[in-house]
């Protein structure tokens, strides 16, 4: 099954939650899990990986908090999943050291590379703006109703 993790869906939930009160400035941690019913420290842990990874930025201090590093039409779902979860990969031979003993006799490590590079398009035409928008997201993406 392709499942994206616990910690994915809640960087996604973050995100859309910064997305949608991005004029408004910073969002902590507290009050996004408080939102969402997600445990704190988890929520922390998350906006500190996403900080990292340079989607987001953090200021300290009593107004401070989290807010998106770059306007939410230019964050993709991609970036947010890749930086949580790491590589997006469906097994582990579509990658260029992905080998295992069926590679000389394999007959599905090409077409799961494809599926695996449309998942990866797929998720990098969606921006936080998109999920934002009810009428687009996901809608329009082909194979995704």
């Amino acid at each position: 099954m392709i499942r994206l993790s616990k910690k994915a869906d809640y960087g996604l939930i973050a995100a859309t939650h910064m997305a949608q009160s991005w004029s408004e400035g910073w969002c902590s941690a507290k009050d996004i899990a408080d939102a969402y019913c997600i445990p704190q420290p988890l929520m922390a842990k998350i906006l500190q990986r996403m900080a990292k990874n340079g989607i987001l930025v953090s200021q300290h201090g009593t107004r401070g908090g989290y807010s998106l590093a770059r306007p939410p039409e230019k964050i993709t779902a991609f970036e947010i999943v890749a930086a949580i979860d790491g590589p997006v990969l469906i097994t582990s031979c579509v990658t260029t050291k992905g080998e295992c003993i069926q590679s000389p006799r394999c007959n599905v490590r090409e077409p799961l590379r494809k599926v695996n590079e449309r998942v990866i398009n797929a998720l990098s035409e969606v921006t936080l703006s998109g999920m934002n928008d009810s009428s687009s997201g996901l809608v329009g993406i082909e194979g995704v109703q």
